[in-house]
């Protein structure tokens, strides 16, 4: 199978790229170098060059608050460049995955989003995200995939920055009030590569198990990393931000589990996997 990934140079793209050559796929990784995704032309002649018998798309604008003042360019990327790879997709026949985000809702209650949900997103990114959504429906063999809070081994996340911190300062101050699930790279793209291997048409949400706050993650990481740091629970009003956050980003996982599909393990089981994993490669 060949399968073209998008945004392959990013945490979550790279991962893509080797779960599907673990599993004996043609792996396409194409990024900003192959093709500028604001640029419809260049990404379906990229698409065409390929060749693919389905896509996965990881790219996108993701600087959540540079969106606020960038409008134009996220709205090109996350719909213009989701609109010209659903079109030539669908002329072709071939399956899209489309990454999403929580940032889609408003973050209001405190139950787990389905997917029948009506989006209602609080910041550019997420309404421009919405959008990449609708465009991706424009192809009948379409994937959405909702993720939240992502993390791994390539690029700089949450995760990341607290080992930093926590080996550098004595107190954290995180934000409490907004309470989703970590999700890491690793486990999303296994599931991805089991979507593209079994398709079904619809909107799926994919975290890792459970949920927390960003407080408590924070919290668990120090912890599991034996870093002596201590974390100091902050209201978001306390740490103001261009783009405003959903604060319930928790998703829910049935409409995965209705379609077969494996659910990812709890958050607390893919952290100390990934600390594993990181001390194995600085060793």
């Amino acid at each position: 199978m060949r399968i073209l990934i998008t945004g392959a140079e990013g945490q979550l793209g790279r991962d893509v790229c080797r779960e599907a050559l673990r599993r004996g796929h043609e792996a396409l990784g194409v990024d900003r170098a192959d093709f500028d995704l604001a640029d419809r032309e260049a990404v379906c002649a990229a698409l065409e060059a390929a060749l693919p018998d389905a896509v996965v798309h990881c790219a996108a604008y993701t600087a959540v608050d540079r969106a606020e003042n960038e409008p134009d360019l996220a709205r090109a990327v996350n719909e213009g460049g989701t609109a010209a790879l659903a079109g030539c997709c669908a002329r072709r026949d071939l399956w899209l995955i489309y990454i999403s985000t929580d940032y889609v809702f408003d973050g209001s209650g405190n139950r787990p989003w389905e997917p029948e949900d009506r989006p209602a997103p609080l910041s550019v990114y997420g309404k421009t995200k919405w959008l990449g959504e609708l465009a991706a429906t424009r192809n009948p063999r379409h994937m959405i995939v909702r993720t939240s809070w992502v993390f791994g081994a390539h690029g700089g996340n949450f995760v990341k920055t607290m080992l930093r911190l926590g080996a550098e300062q004595p107190e954290l101050r995180v934000v409490e009030d907004q309470v989703g699930a970590p999700t890491y790279t690793a486990d999303l793209a296994r599931l991805l590569l089991d979507m593209a291997e079994r398709p079904q048409t619809g909107i799926y949400h994919a975290s890792n198990g459970g949920c927390c706050s960003w407080a408590d993650f924070a919290a668990a990481i120090l912890r599991a990393a034996e870093l002596p740091a201590r974390v100091i629970p902050i209201p978001s009003s306390d740490y103001p931000q261009a783009a405003r956050r959903p604060k319930n980003s928790r998703l829910s996982p049935r409409a995965l589990l209705a379609a077969g599909y494996e659910p990812l393990p709890a958050w607390e089981d893919a952290l100390r996997r990934f600390l594993d994993e990181n001390r194995a490669e600085k060793l």
